[in-house]
């Protein structure tokens, strides 16, 4: 399992994320396809290679073909919304945001997924981007489609273990070529 190598590859100072990521992922009550989808798009998110190329398979072993298209396209325009959305929130001049943006999120609009899983997915990426404008934005669209706070809160989880096992495994590769 990926998982298991994911966390064999983490060194002893990160056993706290080792066990994490056998409790949010690998003890998951969230169904299969908001589970993997928030992975993959999580693991897109981290920009590590190393965690994309060891969940991506198992993700898309979970995930229907839409799913697994869904799941990227999250990452990716929340790639850019997020750069965008909290640009507009740090700007003292608050005029930039009665300005009309102009790109393109056709995706937000129809996924090819149900609305609610793809929101989750786009909530745990802004997450891990850290806009909180996005954050509060995609949090009202999950709790107004009565998706319960455990569920989003499992997807914070992720992003969080992600994003730090990325961080860790990422910096002991530099570190391991400075020390070849």
């Amino acid at each position: 399992m990926a998982l298991d190598d994911l966390k064999s590859a983490l060194p002893d100072y990160a056993k706290d994320l080792k066990l994490n990521l056998g409790s949010v992922i690998g003890n998951s009550d969230l169904p299969a396809q908001q589970l993997w989808g928030t992975v993959l798009s999580c693991a897109m998110a981290t920009r590590s290679p190393a965690v994309l190329r060891e969940l991506e398979p198992e993700a898309k072993a979970n995930l229907s073909p839409e799913a697994y298209n869904a799941a990227k396209g999250a990452a990716a325009v929340m790639g850019m919304n997020n750069v965008y959305y909290r640009t507009l929130h740090l700007l003292s001049d608050k005029e930039y945001s009665s300005m009309r943006a102009g790109l393109r999120m056709n995706i937000i609009g129809t996924p090819g997924v149900e609305k609610a899983d793809f929101e989750l997915w786009c909530f745990a990426v802004s997450a891990i981007n850290g806009c909180g404008q996005c954050l509060d934005s995609h949090e009202a669209v999950l709790r107004k489609a009565g998706v319960e706070r455990e569920v989003i809160q499992a997807s914070m989880k992720i992003a969080a273990v992600l994003q730090a096992v990325a961080g860790v495994l990422d910096s002991e590769a530099v570190l391991a070529a400075v020390d070849a």
